[in-house]
């Protein structure tokens, strides 16, 4: 989709009727649930061996929207995070190479560029961010978030009710989840599951695909305790919570790390108040999780940057996308350049 004037995008919005629900006294808290390494495969999206182990993101499934095909721009987090703060691919802006901001040659960001978090804020915004950011360029943390914590945990929902209205993103550690704790009783048994048809179907891969499963089980443990801090600080009620990954299962060889179905096939659900969220429903259009980017300074009513690939989510005038398009570069040491265009 090519990139379209803030002019023309404005117009949209307006003419949607939802913009002016943006810039109402009460304006929405925007949370992000930002999963590492997690594949749909969870209950709400069909999957018959996490039916009812997922309960809490199926919850935001059930009162939201569910993007059946979500799809990420980059199949590793650094490429996938800094297109999502860039609100554009990750090509357009050298932000492509993963962990590039670790070596002696640092990426300084497009003049005029500002990062998502820094345009919520500006528009008056308390902005945090809770785990990692890993972005592939120089940027700077004061203008950015209000609030920044390594850790995803505690929680400090005092400030966030002190603050309002704030974006916010917590970093759920998803397929990264350490099940070597979890309990027996609640894991996967290997032989129950499937392996993914371009896998060998072997004990080595069906117990990687049962820790997966672990790991989400895990995962959903912590969203549960994430969404009853919501509601025990009185926020719940105006919080848009939205659930994503950054890209596929971690240790499946064509999934992370590879622009393939299982490295940018990612969850995607959004949960909120009307009017800034549609009633229960499934999509099944292809999105881009850049308009997720371009959709979030929509609820902030923030006027959307001409540099922006996304569209906003649930303009009336909304124009399904007909393909999504992702890239792969050097990843690690492997040096590598890939281009995939996946459509229906």
């Amino acid at each position: 989709m090519p990139i379209r004037s803030a002019v023309v995008l404005l117009a949209a919005l307006c003419g949607s009727g939802l913009n002016s629900h943006v810039h109402a006294a009460q304006r929405p808290n925007i949370l992000w649930l930002f999963a590492e390494d997690t594949s749909p495969w969870m209950g709400c999206y069909g999957d018959r061996i996490n039916r009812g182990a997922t309960p809490h993101i199926d919850s935001l499934a059930a009162g939201g929207v569910r993007f059946s095909r979500a799809f990420v721009p980059a199949p590793v987090c650094s490429a996938c995070r800094s297109a999502l703060m860039g609100g554009q691919n990750q090509i357009r802006f050298n932000a492509h190479e993963h962990r590039s901001s670790r070596g002696p040659a640092k990426l300084f960001l497009p003049d005029g560029l500002k990062l998502l978090p820094q345009l919520v804020k500006e528009n008056g915004y308390f902005t945090f961010n809770l785990g990692k950011t890993d972005y592939n360029f120089l940027w700077d943390e004061e203008q950015t978030y209000s609030l920044m914590q390594k850790s995803r945990s505690p929680i400090p929902w005092e400030t966030l009710a002190q603050n309002q209205p704030f974006f916010g993103q917590i970093q759920t550690a998803g397929g990264k989840s350490n099940t070597s704790k979890f309990p027996q009783s609640r894991k996967v048994d290997p032989a129950s599951v499937t392996v993914p048809p371009d896998y060998p179907q072997n004990q080595l891969y069906r117990e990687v695909v049962a820790q997966h499963y672990d790991a989400i089980r895990m995962d959903d443990d912590f969203i549960g305790t994430v969404l009853t801090g919501l509601k025990q600080a009185g926020l719940a009620d105006n919080t848009i919570v939205v659930y994503f990954g950054d890209h596929g299962a971690n240790n499946l060889v064509r999934h992370k790390q590879m622009p393939t179905e299982g490295g940018l096939h990612v969850p995607f659900i959004i949960s909120g108040p009307d009017p800034h969220v549609p009633a229960t429903s499934v999509r099944d259009d292809l999105v881009n999780l850049l308009d997720l980017s371009a959709t979030t300074l929509v609820w902030a009513g923030v006027a959307i940057p001409e540099w922006y690939e996304g569209q906003f989510l649930f303009d009336t005038k909304f124009v399904p996308r007909t393909f999504v398009a992702s890239a792969k570069d050097r990843l690690d040491h492997t040096i590598d350049r890939v281009r995939t265009v996946r459509s229906d």
